[in-house]
């Protein structure tokens, strides 16, 4: 009889290599030249974080998406992350995306209350207008 693997045996397999990640950010800082493996991971975190339990069922996830790319090659773009005092860019990155996600569910939701602000009055007019219609 073979042995199955334990869960502890496995090694769990990251969408973006912590490691790898953090070379590739060095990398960029030294010669401001962005290599398509460092997009690719930047998209991968807002991918990864889009299908975390919280975020998943909305229906504008990939407006969220977007956000948060382009708040994590700001944050490239400005050197925002500090390599000497920081080791996890992961992290930092998570935690950016994170933030437009939720920025992001509240611009939606003040769309939607304008929407039925706006609503309101104008149903309120056609009700009454029907009303009036049935009954002359």
């Amino acid at each position: 009889m073979s042995k199955q693997p334990t869960s502890k045996s496995k090694k769990k397999e990251y969408y973006v290599n912590p490691k790898e990640f953090y070379n590739q950010i060095k990398t960029y800082y030294k010669t401001d030249d962005l290599d398509d493996v460092l997009a690719e991971s930047v998209h991968k975190i807002a991918i990864g974080l889009s299908y975390a339990t919280n975020f998943i069922n909305y229906t504008y996830k990939d407006e969220m998406v977007g956000d948060a790319v382009v708040k994590m090659f700001t944050a490239l773009k400005h050197k925002k992350f500090n390599i000497e005092s920081h080791s996890n860019p992961f992290s930092y990155f998570t935690t950016i995306a994170y933030h437009a996600f939720i920025n992001r569910i509240k611009k939606e939701k003040r769309y939607k209350q304008t929407i039925n602000e706006y609503k309101k009055p104008s149903m309120k007019k056609l009700c009454v207008k029907m009303v009036m219609v049935k009954y002359m």
